[in-house]
């Protein structure tokens, strides 16, 4: 599973209750993309979530 390379955020898990209340195991993935990014003059590709996109802390390539 891709995991955040900036802050570390990966996938959720919990319990899926519904109206009936019968629970089942859920999975909450994060939204992460593959983006090259400018690391110290050279660019690599790396999975970023969009929270670490959208706040400056990474410099796109």
């Amino acid at each position: 599973m891709a995991k955040c390379a900036v802050c570390g955020k990966g996938a959720h898990f919990g319990i899926q209750v519904s109206h009936s209340h019968r629970r089942s195991n859920k999975m909450w993935k994060s939204n992460v993309k593959r983006v090259r990014v400018n690391d110290n003059g050279t660019v690599k590709k790396m999975y970023v979530c969009t929270s670490c996109l959208r706040s400056g802390s990474v410099e796109r390539a």
